[in-house]
C-alpha cells in the first residue's frame, strides 16, 4: 500500500490524493481517534526526538518522543486527579517547554479540550478568553500567575519545577480514548482584547484534514527536521507547527522567549533543520538582522503563511538559502486552500503568487455577480465548500497558469479618484527602499480624491522630508504615477495581531483620531 507521504511531485498529488488516503496516515479511524495518540504515543517506543525547543534566553530543550508520552500520560491522571472530565476545558498558558507540550498533549489524553492562549497577553486579554471559555483549570507560569484574576487562582496549577517532579506521583501509561467527533482543542484566533474573536472548536478528527497542507502546504515528508517559529498559541504554531509534522513521526523545532531573529538562525544551523515554515515577519527579520550570512544551513524546503511576504524579502531568502519560499494561504475558518508544494520538482513556484489549489479543491476569483473573472482581473477569493461558494473575505487574481495571486483583504483596498489599489502592492514598492525595515499602506480620507493613499514607515534613518521624497518617488517609477503615498508617518514600529500580521486597522483608526484631534478647536 503506496501511502500519500512517499508521493513527492505535483502530477502524483492530482492523481492520487483522496480523503480517504488521509485515514491511512493514522491509527484511528472515523468512529475513534484521538490527536495525543496520533501525535505521540504510537512513537513513544521510537525514542525519536520529539521537540527541540529553541530559546532566546537560555540553553536548548530536547525533547524525546518517550519522555513526552510518559509526562503527558502523568498529566492526564494529574487532571482526573484534580475532577478534571472529558469535555471540560483546560487553558494552557506557557512557552513552548516541556510543560507545554506535556500539558496539551495530557489534556487531550484526558478526553478533555486543551486551550492555548498566547504569553503575551495582558489582565484584560487574559480574563475575556477565561471568561470565554471557562476553564476547569488554568495551567501557567508564576510571571503570568500574577496577573490571574483572583477567582481563578483557585483553579489555577504553576507549571514549575515542583510540577514536574511531582508528576512522577502518577502512572507514564494513559489509555486515551475519545472520539474522532469529540472536540480536542479550543482556539482563538488573533485579535484585539477588545474585539474577543470566537473560539474556533476543532474536534479530534481535524488532524486527518490538517495532512492536506502538511503533505503540499508545508512538504512535511517523513525524514524532515521542521522547524516553524510560530508561537503555538496561533494556528501556525500549533496545528501546522506541531501537530501535523509530530503526526508524521518528525522532529520539530519551536522558539520560546521574545522572537529574535540571530537566535533562530543559530538554532537552524546547529539543529540541522532541513524544513521551516515561518511568517512572512519572521523571514523580513532575519533579512533586517544582517546575520543571515554567517551561519550555515541544512534547509531544503521553505514556507511562509499569514500575509504576502514582500518582494525585497524574496530576494533575500533566494541568495541567502538557495531556495524559493513557497505561499501557504488560508483562514483559520475555512483552513488551507492554496499552496506552492514546496519539495515538487515539477511545480514551479511563481514569485509573488499564492500558489495552486490543494488537490480536490475548487477555488475561483468571482466578480460581483458571482462568476469567474478572467485571468488578471480582480475579484473575490471563494472556494467551494458543502454545495456553496464561501468568501475568504480576500481579494486576489489568477494569471493564464492558473496561478493565484492575492489583492489584499476586502477592507484593505484603496480606491482613490475611481483607481483600485492594493495596499499589498503598494507596500512591496515601499519596502524596495534599502532603508526601509517595515511599511503598511492605508486609504485615508481626502475632500478630491475620496481616499489617498498613507503609509507607516519603520526605518532607523530620521525620517525626513528628503527621505518622504525618495519614497514616493521609488513608488512611482516602480508601481505607478498615481499609486504612490501622498502621506508618510515614521513609526518606531507597526501596531501587529499577535500573530504578527500588520495591525491595519488599529492604524485606520489611529489616523481618525488625529483628525478627530485636528479639527477639534
Amino acid at each position: 500500500m503506496t501511502r500519500l507521504t512517499e508521493y513527492t511531485s505535483y502530477a502524483d498529488a492530482q492523481k492520487f490524493f483522496s480523503s480517504d488516503k488521509l485515514w491511512e496516515l493514522f491509527d484511528g479511524d472515523r468512529q475513534k481517534l484521538n490527536i495525543a495518540h496520533e501525535c505521540v504515543d504510537r512513537y513513544a517506543a521510537s525514542k525519536q526526538t520529539a521537540v527541540i525547543v529553541v530559546r532566546a534566553d537560555g540553553p536548548d530543550e530536547v525533547i524525546s518522543y518517550q519522555e513526552l508520552s510518559q509526562r503527558s500520560s502523568q498529566v492526564a491522571h494529574f487532571l482526573q486527579a484534580r475532577g478534571v472530565e472529558p469535555g471540560d476545558r483546560v487553558a494552557v498558558m506557557l512557552e513552548p517547554s516541556l510543560a507545554f507540550y506535556a500539558s496539551i498533549f495530557g489534556i487531550i489524553k484526558a478526553g478533555a479540550i486543551a486551550v492555548p492562549l498566547f504569553t503575551l497577553f495582558g489582565p484584560d486579554g487574559l480574563r475575556l478568553r477565561l471568561q470565554d471559555c471557562s476553564p476547569a483549570l488554568l495551567i501557567t507560569n508564576a510571571e503570568k500567575m500574577e496577573i490571574v484574576d483572583p477567582s481563578m487562582r483557585k483553579r489555577s496549577v504553576l507549571a514549575d519545577a515542583t510540577f514536574i517532579c511531582h508528576l512522577d506521583d502518577y502512572s507514564g501509561s494513559f489509555q486515551a480514548s475519545t472520539l474522532a467527533e469529540d472536540y480536542a482543542i479550543f482556539q482563538y484566533t488573533s485579535g484585539t482584547t477588545r474585539e474577543l474573536p470566537e473560539a474556533v472548536r476543532h474536534k479530534h478528527r481535524s488532524i486527518v484534514t490538517l495532512m492536506v497542507a502538511a503533505l503540499y502546504g508545508t512538504g512535511l515528508r517523513p525524514g524532515d527536521r521542521y522547524m516553524c517559529p510560530s508561537s503555538p498559541a496561533w494556528g501556525h504554531g500549533l496545528w501546522h507547527g506541531t501537530l501535523a509534522p509530530m503526526a508524521l513521526g518528525l522532529t520539530v523545532g519551536a522558539f520560546a522567549g521574545k522572537f529574535d531573529a540571530k537566535t533562530l538562525l543559530r538554532g537552524l544551523q546547529e539543529h540541522q533543520f532541513t524544513n521551516i515554515s515561518a511568517a512572512a515577519t519572521h523571514y523580513r527579520m532575519m533579512k533586517n538582522s544582517g546575520v543571515a550570512k554567517e551561519y550555515r544551513y541544512a534547509l531544503e524546503k521553505m514556507s511562509f503563511t499569514g500575509e504576502p511576504i514582500d518582494s525585497a524579502t524574496e530576494d533575500f531568502i533566494e541568495q541567502t538559502f538557495g531556495l524559493p519560499v513557497c505561499s501557504m494561504y488560508g483562514t483559520t475558518e475555512i483552513g488551507v486552500i492554496l499552496v506552492s508544494y514546496p519539495g515538487a520538482e515539477d511545480f514551479t513556484v511563481k514569485r509573488g503568487s499564492l500558489g495552486k489549489a490543494i488537490p480536490g479543491a475548487q477555488v475561483q476569483v468571482q466578480d460581483s455577480t458571482g462568476n469567474p473573472c478572467p485571468p488578471g482581473v480582480s475579484g473575490d477569493l471563494m472556494v467551494w465548500r458543502k454545495g456553496q461558494w464561501l468568501a475568504t473575505k480576500d481579494l486576489a487574481r489568477v494569471d493564464a497558469d492558473g496561478y493565484f495571486f492575492h489583492g489584499g483583504r476586502a477592507d484593505d483596498v484603496i480606491i482613490s479618484a475611481g483607481w483600485t489599489m492594493s495596499a499589498v502592492e503598494i507596500e512591496d514598492a515601499i519596502l524596495k527602499h534599502p532603508d526601509v525595515k517595515e511599511a503598511a499602506a492605508i486609504g485615508v480620507p481626502d475632500t478630491l480624491r475620496g481616499q489617498a493613499v498613507k503609509a507607516y514607515v519603520v526605518s532607523s534613518r530620521k525620517g525626513d522630508d528628503l527621505f518622504r521624497k525618495e519614497i514616493q518617488d521609488l513608488v512611482r517609477n516602480g508601481l505607478s504615477q498615481h499609486e504612490y503615498p501622498r502621506h508618510i508617518e515614521f513609526l518606531a514600529e507597526l501596531p501587529k495581531t499577535p500573530a504578527g500580521k500588520v495591525h491595519r486597522k488599529k492604524l485606520r483608526e489611529a489616523h481618525a483620531v488625529h483628525l478627530a484631534t485636528a479639527s477639534t478647536p
